[in-house]
């Protein structure tokens, strides 16, 4: 979902994120507001001016964003649902929920409070316009109009009954209280956001052929990201329904390849690196885990090195966040890769590898679910074992 982010601050417990797409939107909020808004809000001031009033105007929006998203986010603590910071990014921001909420009045609570906020700043910003008149500089009168007004846009905005919107979590969380049924409710408030996607792709559409191309953009690009939001929000809880409860044991490889601390480091590049293409190999001796040896720490090598060298010699810790325990929950260990961009897992009990949880497997696992027309799939390592090493390997 983000390209690269970079922790800003923390603010009341939870981390503050900005991923590089903010710094484009950024950009071009500050171009907009410079050439084109400022200037019919506050007409006949220096084009200086405007330029300063639309980078202030910028960083209360970004303020003004991180305020709805701590609302979400301390009503998620007080229900006991876990967030994991606050990231901001091309499309806005938000809360990263670390799993599903535990019920149907947490997740409307949780939802509605991010809107409300926006609509009491928004209001508070409209307020200190209204009472303060002609006293207030023109400059602060035009931006502080331009935040309570973009506050209470997006208050309207996120209130469109079209999951993953605020409006769209509120119907779900709605549907749910009604049926009980957290599937079908996710389902149906997915289906709403994935139409309503559509409908601001086609609209973004009409505005690029009617040459309206910024608006046209914007509204094309958001429709694409809801649309594909709403997607994942169907397929994450097919993966919660297939996966949690179940240990990783029932999905890991049990024969994964590996290599032993004595290979000579030639015979590990061209018999295991060049043949397999995996980017690293955990190193085992007699069953226990010692380590893991990576392309990244072998390109450090000088190639004149790797007939007197082993792999005892450039192998690395493995990282501990790339470990889990055989019963450690699948779904969580599918969310662990997904949010550090890992595709694998090594499996270990104790320092005895056990195999290798591998997200390819697990989306197999997936389309087999799919295919079969949600019937239970068995996962892959009840399969019978044939006993071929090819078959067994699983890229890391």
């Amino acid at each position: 979902m983000f390209l690269h982010r970079v922790r800003l601050f923390s603010l009341a417990g939870f981390n503050v994120w900005v991923d590089v797409s903010w710094l484009v939107f950024a950009v071009l909020l500050v171009w907009s507001l410079a050439v084109g808004i400022f200037p019919s809000i506050t007409p006949s001031l220096p084009a200086a001016t405007y330029w300063w009033m639309a980078v202030a105007g910028t960083i209360g929006l970004f303020f003004s964003i991180v305020f709805h998203e701590l609302s979400h986010s301390l009503v998620a603590r007080h229900f006991d649902m876990p967030i994991s910071g606050i990231t901001l990014f091309i499309f806005g921001g938000v809360a990263e929920l670390n799993q599903e909420p535990t019920s149907a009045r947490g997740e409307f609570l949780m939802a509605v409070a991010g809107p409300v906020a926006s609509m009491a700043l928004g209001t508070a910003f409209l307020g200190i316009v209204a009472l303060g008149g002609s006293t207030l500089p023109v400059p602060v009168r035009g931006i502080l109009w331009y935040l309570g007004y973009i506050n209470w846009v997006l208050a309207i905005f996120n209130l469109v009954p079209a999951f993953p919107l605020d409006g769209g979590r509120m119907l779900r969380a709605a549907l749910w209280g009604w049926k009980q049924d957290l599937r079908w409710a996710t389902n149906i408030a997915a289906g709403a956001g994935a139409l309503f996607g559509v409908v601001l792709i086609f609209w973004g559409i009409f505005q690029l052929f009617s040459g309206n191309v910024v608006n046209g953009m914007w509204l094309f690009l958001i429709g694409m990201f809801l649309h594909g939001a709403a997607g994942a929000a169907r397929q994450q809880m097919l993966a919660r329904e297939t996966f949690a409860g179940r240990p990783v044991a029932s999905f890991m490889n049990r024969q994964p390849i590996s290599v032993t601390p004595d290979l000579p480091v030639r015979q590990l590049i061209e018999d295991f690196f060049y043949r397999y293409h995996h980017k690293a190999f955990p190193v085992v001796q007699n069953g226990s885990l010692l380590g893991c040896v990576t392309a990244d720490r072998l390109r450090q090598i000088d190639r004149a090195r790797w007939d007197s060298l082993s792999v005892r010699d450039v192998m690395t810790p493995c990282p501990p966040e790339s470990i889990v325990s055989p019963l450690t929950d699948a779904f969580d260990a599918l969310m662990r890769m997904q949010r550090s961009g890992n595709g694998w897992l090594l499996v270990a009990d104790g320092d005895k590898l056990s195999g290798i949880l591998s997200l390819s497997d697990l989306l197999h696992v997936l389309s087999l679910k799919l295919e079969l027309g949600d019937a239970d799939v068995q996962p892959r390592s009840a399969y019978p074992q044939r006993g071929s090493s090819t078959q067994a390997s699983r890229p890391i």
